[in-house]
């Protein structure tokens, strides 16, 4: 059990959020391969006892696990199979590009991020699940491999804690990065504000996607970047080291409006075509809510 978070440099994370979020815990939507028993499904069959099907008996089978009452109506012999149940491993890939420090309503991207990422390290830990993180700038400067105890969490709350963003974003070359070095399959979970080309983006989640990792995407995106409500001329400067330009928003609003609502269209398109699952994420949303709707969204279906 992983107690709640103590330490004055992970403020970032609510107890009382914590505490109200505990109950929903985060499932993987596909069969996980861990190295202990936990509450995911495993592509490998067990013993537990969740059923998933039959096959033919062949000689050497465990006859335990024969059903007699198929044998009864077919005089065939079938297995009876079933689920087995491993831990998850938790990856956080965090973009750390200067895009991230835009602010809205007293809080930057990246403080959001870290309330997020450490908010889901600490429920995953406290299910007995594997935590990573990964910070990615032009490159990664963090890569933390996923392990499962509280030494590791309070190591990777420290490198959240400690995480700046600054810099062109090479978020793209990151994601194909992860997508060849995380080895077993994961949960990967990617806060960022994905300032990219959607086509540029579906490569890098149909990599990861091929690998055999669930994909979840937080998408940070103020409304004041989608509504571009300015209305006298502005001075807008790109925290990305890029020029500053000075412009009358009046003449370019109808063209902005109409380049992000295609932007966002393009990227829908995207989430959907390679399975991710897409949340876009207000600066002005509490933690709380953004993760309740994440969490049972990633709830198991009932089986019929």
């Amino acid at each position: 059990m992983v107690s709640g978070p103590a330490s004055p440099q992970h403020r970032f994370i609510d107890p009382k959020v914590l505490a109200r979020l505990s109950g929903l815990g985060l499932h993987a939507r596909m069969p996980m391969i861990g190295n202990v028993s936990g509450h995911h499904r495993s592509p490998i069959r067990g013993s537990s006892l969740e059923f998933a099907e039959y096959r033919k008996y062949v000689p050497g089978d465990d006859t335990r696990r024969l059903d007699w009452r198929a044998w009864g109506r077919s005089n065939r012999y079938y297995m009876k199979e079933f689920e087995a149940d491993t831990n998850l491993r938790l990856c956080l890939i965090v973009d750390t590009s200067g895009s991230l420090n835009f602010a809205a309503g007293g809080v930057s991207k990246l403080e959001l991020s870290r309330s997020l990422a450490g908010t889901l390290a600490y429920l995953a830990s406290r299910q007995g699940d594997a935590v990573g993180l990964y910070g990615a700038g032009t490159k990664f400067h963090t890569a933390i491999s996923p392990k499962r105890n509280a030494a590791h969490l309070r190591v990777v709350l420290d490198h959240l804690a400690a995480m700046k963003a600054g810099g062109e974003t090479g978020l793209a070359e990151c994601l194909h990065e992860a997508a060849e070095n995380i080895s077993q399959r994961a949960l990967v979970v990617v806060l960022s504000d994905l300032f990219l080309e959607p086509a540029t983006l579906k490569d890098c989640f149909q990599h990861l996607r091929f690998r055999k990792h669930d994909v979840a995407v937080l998408h940070l995106l103020d409304q004041s970047e989608i509504d571009f409500d300015f209305d006298r001329p502005t001075r807008f400067v790109d925290l990305e080291g890029g020029a500053p330009i000075m412009t009358d928003p009046v003449l370019m609003g109808r063209q902005y409006r109409q380049a992000i609502t295609d932007y966002l269209a393009a990227l829908g398109t995207v989430m959907r075509e390679a399975a991710v699952d897409y949340h876009r994420v207000n600066l002005r949303d509490p933690v709380e809510p953004v993760l309740a709707r994440f969490l049972i969204g990633r709830k198991p279906k009932r089986r019929a």
